[in-house]
């Protein structure tokens, strides 16, 4: 039993890299098999195509992630403070996933089918509260008026693009790897404090 479950789980760490570097179009099963020090027939067998191991790894890291931010909307605490916290969990989810950016946004435009079956996963964000939350400091002019619309694009553009430019920068300024996850990691305290100024105001702005 213990081998069947280590097997199982040996297949979908291959997936995941293969799916998040490729995206589905990009690979094959034979490619996912090969990575996983496995045969297709074993995919097969585990998981019966490559379009249900696929929605099984999208799913399981959307879950990861969209919880991890559930969690934080249902604090007894500030909102400034949740979506500081929000900022910070986004970009280091990215920075844990750098090939999540792309990976998500090609395979959402990739057909509307994929979309309206991960639905469900994005609809848990917008009952979670937080965006009446926002709302309501809004009116009490505790938060920037601002369509969440927005806050969301400001947060991923800032958080993602970092990442979606990484061979660029590397090339651009001539600075090694390592340099380049400094970098990134100082990055990110200069993305939630420009984003949280913008979005929390001191009054007399």
């Amino acid at each position: 039993m213990k081998k069947e479950i280590g097997t199982e789980e040996k297949i979908k760490d291959a997936a995941k890299a293969v799916f998040l570097q490729k995206g589905f179009s990009g690979c094959t099963t034979r490619e996912i098999a090969k990575a996983s020090g496995m045969n297709v027939a074993l995919v097969n067998y585990y998981f019966r195509s490559k379009n249900q191991l696929f929605q099984l790894i999208f799913q399981s890291v959307m879950e990861e992630f969209i919880q991890s931010l559930i969690q934080v909307f249902q604090e007894d605490m500030p909102l400034k403070e949740k979506m500081r916290i929000l900022i910070q969990k986004r970009y280091e989810f990215v920075e844990k996933n750098p090939e999540f950016p792309n990976f998500i946004h090609n395979e959402l435009g990739r057909n509307a089918e994929f979309n309206r079956q991960n639905k469900n996963i994005f609809d848990k964000i917008a009952t979670s509260g937080i965006f009446e939350e926002a709302r309501d400091a809004q009116q009490k002019g505790e938060m920037r008026s601002i369509d969440m619309f927005h806050v969301t694009i400001l947060i991923m553009s800032n958080c993602d693009f970092p990442f979606i430019s990484r061979h660029f920068h590397l090339s651009m300024h001539e600075i090694s790897e390592k340099e380049m996850n400094l970098k990134l990691k100082e990055h990110r305290l200069l993305v939630t404090e420009m984003l949280m100024n913008y979005l929390f105001p001191k009054p007399s702005e």
